[in-house]
């Protein structure tokens, strides 16, 4: 069983402009419970043009209370309050060329529990495509003729975006499979067939099963990934706004600006003065 969640959405800014607020959208007001982030490859192919980019974000985030009437704190690893902390590996491929970028992202914890897998298509639309495979000239002549990138005369830049009234669209998917009771459901029809009933461990892990079918819990805990799925998608649009209209504003200096008071604001809520990195010691996207 299987859940899934689709939106399609437009911003009004260009497309080369988009994917770099991509790239430098974590912290933002609206994701202060993203931790850190890390570049941790990135690969460049000459002969098709095409960023590839591997990124592994830690998130915070507080379990829902219906999950927590469902599942022990310790099978979740979680706090008291249900707070609990999990990686997100992210890998993109940008096409500046063809104008497009394709995203996915997926939980590395608690995949037993929920698989959440993100992905995201960023395109500009195809007319605008098309003329952009007629008029291309390098990474460069492309940026110039967007207006979101302004080269100074002795070699500087600064991304500040033009209203240019070209658009960018998106469309976002979310997939949501929970695993959970599997593993030992297949362990046990395992010693069943084999005779084995030694386990004395086996009752205490499918306790809380009990009362619940496999499937139930299963369809509970998607459902419930759902819900909060569908709350989160504005809030990250928002933060890719708030990313874009301080580049229009202020160009790069004003989105480090930015970065860096949101940064502080994080590690100032956090009740254990938590100190956030941002692809610390790589010198990429200082996010």
């Amino acid at each position: 069983m299987v859940k899934f969640y689709s939106s399609t959405d437009t911003y009004s800014y260009p497309f080369p402009a988009v994917t770099l607020a991509y790239f430098l959208r974590y912290p933002n007001p609206y994701s202060t419970h993203v931790l850190s982030t890390d570049t941790i490859a990135r690969h460049y192919d000459p002969a098709t043009q095409r960023l590839t980019t591997i990124r592994l974000h830690l998130k915070r985030s507080k379990l829902p209370s219906a999950v927590l009437k469902l599942l022990p704190r310790s099978f979740l690893g979680a706090s008291a309050g249900g707070d609990t902390q999990s990686y997100i590996l992210e890998k993109s491929v940008v096409d500046v060329r063809e104008g497009w970028m394709d995203t996915e992202s997926q939980n590395l914890e608690f995949t037993g529990v929920l698989s959440v897998i993100e992905r995201q298509e960023f395109r500009r639309p195809r007319s605008q495509a098309e003329e952009e495979l007629r008029m291309w000239q390098g990474m460069e002549g492309a940026a110039r003729r967007h207006g979101f990138i302004k080269f100074s005369g002795d070699g500087g830049v600064d991304a500040k975006i033009e209203d240019t009234g070209e658009t960018t669209e998106v469309k976002s998917t979310v997939t949501l499979h929970s695993h959970l009771g599997e593993k030992w459901k297949k362990r046990r029809a395992v010693e069943d067939a084999a005779g084995d009933t030694s386990d004395e461990d086996q009752p205490q892990k499918m306790g809380f099963f009990k009362s619940w079918s496999t499937s139930s819990l299963q369809r509970s805990i998607e459902l419930i990934g759902l819900k909060r799925a569908r709350r989160s998608q504005p809030n990250a649009k928002e933060g890719m706004k708030i990313v874009l209209e301080r580049m229009r504003e202020g160009g790069l200096v004003a989105v480090l600006e930015g970065m860096r008071r949101d940064r502080e604001a994080i590690a100032g809520h956090h009740p254990h003065g938590f100190k956030t990195h941002y692809g610390s010691g790589r010198g990429e996207d200082d996010e």
